[in-house]
C-alpha cells in the first residue's frame, strides 16, 4: 500500500513539500524568495515567480506596483500585454506607444500607452536595451512550421496561445488580445524598412516597470518570432513585484515632454475620478 493511501499520510506528505522551491512556480510568501532588490522592505514584497521557458504568467496588479523582469540565463524573451483592470477593454497600444513618443526603441522613461491615450505602465529602469515593439509574439501556425508544434501545451508553445490561456483567467477572449511588446531580445529597423534581430544583452539583464493604473499583466516567455535559431530556445525569466506609488504630475517621466505631460494628466484625472488610486 502506498504511503499516501491514507488521508493522514497524504497530508503529511503534502505538507512536507512546503519547503520545496519549484523553479517554475511562485514563491509564497514572496518575502521568502531570494534575489530581491536590497532596498525593498519585506512588507512591500508582493510577488516572486520564475517563469520557465515556454511558459506564461497572468497577474492583477495595483496602481504603483513595480515589476522587475530579469533574464536569468540570456535567452528569455518576455512578451508583454497590459489591460486596465478596471476597464479591460482598454489595453496596451504598441503603435501609439511608439508614435506618440516619437521613439521606436524601448528604453528607460518610455511610457506604455493604452488605446485611450493613458499610461498603463512606465519603464523606469533598463540595463538590457534589447527589446522590440514591432514584431509582436509568435503564433501557432508559425511555430508549427518552424518547430513542428505551436500549441499551448506542446513542446514549443507560441506566445499568442499562452496569452489566450492567461487572458481567459480574467474573462478576456482571443479577440481581446492586441499586439504585444517584448523585452530582452532586440530588433532594429534597417533603412529599407526590414527588421533585423539583434538578440540578447546577456544573462542578468533587468527591466523595471511601474504600473500607473490597476492593470492585468500577461507575460509569455517564448522565443522571439525573428530568432533565426532552428531550435526552440527559451530560458527562465524571473519576476519580482513590490508595492509603490504611481507617478504624479511632477514625476520626471511626466515632465519629460509635452506628449508625456498630456498622457499623465489624462491618466491621473481618470484614476482620481474613478477612485482607482
Amino acid at each position: 500500500m502506498s504511503e499516501t493511501s491514507k488521508p493522514e499520510s497524504a497530508r503529511a506528505h503534502a505538507r512536507a513539500q512546503g519547503g520545496t522551491v519549484v523553479e517554475e512556480m511562485p514563491v509564497l510568501p514572496p518575502a521568502a524568495a531570494g534575489e530581491w532588490p536590497p532596498e525593498i522592505a519585506d512588507d512591500d514584497k508582493r510577488w516572486a515567480e520564475t517563469v520557465a521557458g515556454g511558459n506564461y504568467t497572468a497577474l492583477r496588479l495595483a496602481a504603483g506596483t513595480h515589476v522587475e523582469l530579469t533574464d536569468l540565463a540570456g535567452d528569455a524573451c518576455a512578451h508583454l500585454l497590459l489591460f486596465n483592470a478596471a476597464q479591460p477593454d482598454e489595453r496596451l497600444n504598441v503603435a501609439d506607444t511608439i508614435k506618440v513618443q516619437w521613439q521606436a526603441y524601448t528604453s528607460a522613461g518610455q511610457l506604455l500607452l493604452s488605446d485611450r491615450g493613458r499610461v498603463l505602465a512606465t519603464v523606469v529602469a533598463d540595463d538590457s536595451g534589447h527589446h522590440d515593439a514591432f514584431a509582436g509574439t509568435s503564433t501557432r501556425l508559425r511555430n508549427t512550421e518552424r518547430y513542428g508544434d505551436g500549441s499551448a501545451h506542446g513542446p514549443s508553445p507560441a506566445g499568442r496561445e499562452l496569452f489566450v490561456l492567461g487572458a481567459a483567467k480574467f474573462g478576456l477572449e482571443p479577440r481581446d488580445l492586441p499586439p504585444s511588446i517584448s523585452f530582452f531580445q532586440g530588433v532594429v529597423v534597417h533603412p529599407d524598412g526590414t527588421l533585423g534581430f539583434t538578440g540578447s544583452a546577456g544573462a542578468g539583464a533587468r527591466v523595471r516597470l511601474r504600473m500607473e493604473l490597476p492593470v492585468v499583466l500577461l507575460v509569455a516567455n517564448v522565443p522571439h518570432p525573428l530568432d533565426p535559431r532552428p531550435d526552440y530556445v527559451s530560458t527562465a525569466l524571473r519576476i519580482r513585484a513590490w508595492a509603490g506609488q504611481p507617478a504624479t504630475e511632477r514625476a520626471p517621466e511626466a515632465t519629460a515632454s509635452p506628449e508625456a505631460g498630456r498622457a499623465f494628466a489624462n491618466t491621473i484625472a481618470y484614476a482620481r475620478l474613478g477612485g482607482l488610486v
